[in-house]
């Protein structure tokens, strides 16, 4: 089914919603995983954003999504002043990220703090996205749903404990995904939910023993 959104486009600062757009809401999911704005930050471009980004602004895009600016935001145009005049460390590499990886691909590693973690991330057009893996892990997120990503130990009933504690807090599950690498390993979750969950969701997630971290990652697109 063709949506409005895939004639029209969405609203954006920038020549092309992939290489603008889509890479903005990626830079903007990148956020969520330390928290807040980057104190480094290195960026590798696969494919078409490594041989047309910049001449399309998506570094700029990038870069403006770390720092929690929306596609929309005129200050995209000046991302890459901001974030030097901020006395943000960043870097960007044009790589090949995998043979079959999507034209429009990049990885973002980000340092904030004691924070350390990655993602890439697909702008698959129309400014829509898909991340397809965060800290190693296989996932699919796209940015529709205020979503949830939490590692922690597998052990049993753990999906439950969490199930109660979200519908305890007032938020419902939309989907829910699990993936580990081994039995017995660390377990990595991605939860879309209907509402945005507050800070006593991510306390409350946080205290549980077994959870090693967890982050709220906004929703970015319709």
């Amino acid at each position: 089914m063709v949506s409005l959104l895939d004639i029209i486009g969405p609203v954006m600062v920038g020549p092309s919603s992939s290489h603008t757009a889509g890479a903005c809401r990626i830079g903007l999911l990148a956020r969520g995983l330390v928290g807040g704005t980057f104190d480094r930050a290195h960026i590798e471009l696969h494919g078409s954003f490594a041989r047309t980004g910049e001449g399309h602004g998506t570094d700029k895009a990038i870069i403006g999504g770390l720092l929690g600016f929306r596609p929309d935001d005129d200050r995209l145009r000046t991302a890459l002043d901001i974030a030097e005049h901020e006395g943000l460390t960043f870097s960007f590499e044009n790589t090949t990220i995998s043979d079959n990886a999507h034209p429009n691909t990049v990885r973002i590693t980000l340092d904030r703090g004691h924070r350390h973690h990655s993602l890439i991330g697909e702008s698959i057009g129309a400014g829509r996205i898909r991340i397809t893996e965060i800290d190693g892990y296989s996932v699919e997120v796209n940015g529709s749903h205020h979503t949830i990503v939490l590692v922690a130990e597998d052990v049993k009933g753990s999906v439950a404990r969490i199930a109660t504690l979200l519908a305890d807090d007032g938020v419902n599950i939309a989907t829910l995904r699990l993936s580990r690498q081994q039995r017995g390993g660390d377990a990595f979750m991605v939860i879309e939910v209907d509402e945005a969950p507050g800070e006593q969701v991510r306390d409350d997630l946080r205290a549980l023993p077994w959870v090693r971290w967890t982050h709220r990652l906004d929703k970015v697109s319709a």
